[in-house]
C-alpha cells in the first residue's frame, strides 16, 4: 500500500509572514495526521525561512505521529537532528539562495561525508532516505552509501505535466530507477512539484511506495480545503 507524507512547510511559511503565532505547524501536524496522512515532513532549512528549531522538537514529540525530517549535510543541522529525534530523516541538497530544492543530490560529492552522517542515523534507528535525481548511477551510490531509501525528484516530471509537454521519456527514466532501487532494496518514495495529475501518472510505478507532498496541498486547501485535498490525494495513491 502505498503512503502519502503531507510537507507542512508552508504552514510556517505563512505564520512568519507576519511574525506571529499563527498558523501554527505543531496544531498543523496534528490536524494534518488526523485527516489521514500517513507522515508529515518538516524541512529544518539552515536559514530557518519557515520551519525553525521550537516547531521541529515540538512535532517530533507528539504521540503516533511519524515525522520525516529534511535536513542538509551541514554539522550543526546533524547535531540538532539527532537532537529533535524524527523517526525519518531525508537527506536533501541546500542552497541559500534557492527558492525551492532545485534537484537531487550531488552523491559523487562528499561521499564519506554521506556514509558518515547515514551510519550516524542507523545507529539511532532512524529511517535515512537520499534526495536524488531519477539517475541509475545515483540508486547505485545511494545503495553503497547504506542508505534504507532514496526519494527520487519528480520536479522536472511535475513541469512536464503541468505545461503539457510529453513526459513519457522522464516517466521511464523514473521507472526504471524505481525498479533497479527496489531491487537494490532501497525503498522508493517519490516527491516535488507533484499535484493531481502528476501523482496520479507515477502511481503506475509498482516500485514506489510513498509520495511526498507539500506546496500544491496547502496552496490547493486555499480554495478546497485541507480536508478535502488530503482526501482526494489518498483516493488517488490507493
Amino acid at each position: 500500500m502505498k503512503r502519502l507524507g503531507v510537507n507542512i512547510d508552508h504552514i510556517a511559511t505563512l505564520r512568519n509572514a507576519r511574525g506571529e503565532l499563527h498558523p501554527d505547524p505543531f496544531t498543523g501536524a496534528k490536524f494534518v495526521k488526523k485527516l489521514g496522512a500517513d507522515s508529515i515532513t518538516i524541512h529544518l532549512r539552515e536559514d530557518r525561512r519557515h520551519i525553525n528549531d521550537l516547531d521541529a522538537k515540538k512535532i517530533c514529540s507528539i504521540k503516533n505521529l511519524l515525522v520525516n525530517l529534511e535536513i542538509s549535510i551541514k554539522e550543526e543541522i546533524i547535531k540538532n537532528a539527532l537532537k529533535i529525534k524524527p523517526n525519518f530523516i531525508c537527506i536533501v541538497p541546500e542552497n541559500r539562495k534557492e527558492i525551492t530544492t532545485e534537484g537531487g543530490l550531488n552523491l559523487n560529492k562528499n561521499k564519506k561525508r554521506f556514509k558518515s552522517i547515514i551510519n550516524i542515523f542507523k545507529k539511532k534507528k532512524i529511517r535515512t532516505s537520499l534526495f536524488v535525481n531519477p539517475s541509475v548511477k545515483d540508486m547505485i551510490i545511494a545503495k553503497e552509501l547504506g542508505a534504507d531509501c532514496v526519494e527520487i525528484h519528480t520536479g522536472r516530471f511535475a513541469n512536464l505535466v503541468k505545461s503539457k509537454k510529453e513526459t513519457k521519456n522522464e516517466f521511464l527514466r523514473i521507472k526504471k530507477c524505481s525498479k533497479l532501487a527496489n531491487e537494490l532494496d532501497l525503498e522508493v518514495h517519490a516527491g516535488h512539484g507533484l499535484d493531481y495529475k502528476s501523482t496520479k501518472l507515477l502511481t503506475k510505478i509498482d516500485q514506489i511506495k510513498e509520495f511526498n507532498i507539500g506546496h500544491f496541498i496547502i496552496g490547493e486547501s486555499i480554495f478546497d480545503g485541507l480536508k478535502r485535498v488530503i482526501k482526494k490525494f489518498k483516493k488517488i495513491i490507493r
